[in-house]
């Protein structure tokens, strides 16, 4: 299984923006597809975005895509999120997954076999 590492996380004021890195490590990263999920406290964790192994083919949830994009770099091994105009409700731990499914671009937490240790975002109003 993949290690991932994510970073970019932050304290943040409404409307501002982040990007969130997820570092993989192995030799399956440009072979799967890829997704962010977010929990927050009392909640459970929640799909993002999702991105396939060739980055052609991208899905996000409803609520955020006309603010959040997800890309990679398979030769850096590194998936991104970018996030923008940010609100309060996105605050929340962030998490990159891995791996663990055929689906072009899986969106439930049992889809993905690997996961990062989380990436906290706060964003204050």
């Amino acid at each position: 299984q993949a290690q991932l590492v994510e970073s970019g996380g932050g304290l943040v004021q409404a409307g501002g923006s982040l990007r969130l890195s997820c570092a993989a490590s192995g030799r399956t990263f440009s072979s799967s597809a890829m997704g962010w999920f977010r929990q927050a406290p009392g909640k459970e964790r929640e799909f993002v975005a999702a991105i396939s192994w060739s980055g052609r083919v991208t899905s996000y949830r409803d609520s955020l895509k006309d603010r959040f994009t997800i890309s990679r770099d398979n030769a850096g091994n590194t998936v991104y999120l970018q996030m923008n105009n940010l609100k309060p409700e996105d605050t929340a731990v962030y998490y990159c997954a891995s791996g663990g499914s055929k689906l072009v671009v899986p969106k439930q937490v049992l889809d993905f076999a690997s996961w990062g240790q989380g990436t906290q975002v706060t964003v204050s109003s």
